[in-house]
């Protein structure tokens, strides 16, 4: 008979594992950790963005109790027969660095955590496009900051925006993004064509106190690509009207 405190928290992984495979098709240890409320949303935010340097480190509970919670989740996978997809885990920053879950990097425990576990009922086909789309080097995110006074820790200097990293906040010339050129939000059709245009961008977001979150202000892309947004969304325009 398992100890009350595994069965406990055995249920507990299990309505995690539930609630996102429902949601998304696949579970992730992050949506565990998450899910049995170990890990803030924001601090894994943080970790993605290069700020952590392991994910345990902001795990809100021991190394025994995680590797236990982890155990649970591999068995209730196997037990439902999903499918293991390994999955990359770069950091939201310039250099795209591999995540680091671990406290000792031990090459098993970072790939058991960075393997997804995909419901059976997919096609082949939508377990590729799925293994793909995670696996997809996220979008780099730039922060439009309340207060102007902030000083970049590489070269002292500020500026509109700035990039966490894990030293603190760093202008946009810094981690090479000062290139790039804003384009608010308010225009689809432009900041669709825009970003599909630009090699290089980053989504910018303000911290809104009112809801307690990152909300997405426009993006940063190549001044090129937004002349060309531009320019194509005007001649189309004037394609539209009659002669």
């Amino acid at each position: 008979m398992r100890p009350k405190h595994e069965v406990q928290l055995a249920d507990r992984v299990a309505r995690a594992a539930e609630a996102a495979l429902a949601a998304k098709s696949f579970v992730s240890a992050t949506d565990i950790l998450v899910g049995v409320g170990w890990l803030d949303a924001g601090a894994l935010e943080r970790w993605r963005r290069g700020q952590i340097d392991f994910l345990e480190r902001a795990v809100q509970a021991n190394l025994n109790r995680i590797s236990e919670a982890m155990r649970l989740f591999r068995s209730w996978a196997a037990a439902n027969s999903l499918s293991e997809s390994e999955t990359a885990y770069v950091s939201r920053t310039p250099q795209r660095q591999t995540l680091r879950f671990s406290v000792s990097g031990d090459a098993s425990i970072e790939a058991a955590y960075r393997t997804h576990w995909v419901s059976p009922e997919l096609s082949a086909r939508k377990r590729e496009r799925l293994a793909e789309k995670a696996s997809a080097s996220p979008e780099l995110v730039v922060v439009l900051p309340r207060n102007k006074d902030w000083k970049c820790h590489r070269c002292g200097r500020s500026g509109d925006f700035l990039m966490m990293e894990a030293t603190g906040p760093a202008c946009l010339q810094c981690v090479g993004l000062g290139d790039l050129e804003y384009l608010p939000a308010g225009d689809a059709l432009i900041t669709r064509r825009a970003k599909a245009a630009s090699a290089r961008y980053a989504v910018v977001v303000y911290f809104s106190r009112n809801r307690s979150r990152y909300e997405r202000q426009g993006l940063l892309v190549e001044p090129k690509a937004l002349a060309e947004a531009k320019g194509s969304v005007d001649l189309d325009g004037q394609r539209r009207v009659p002669g």
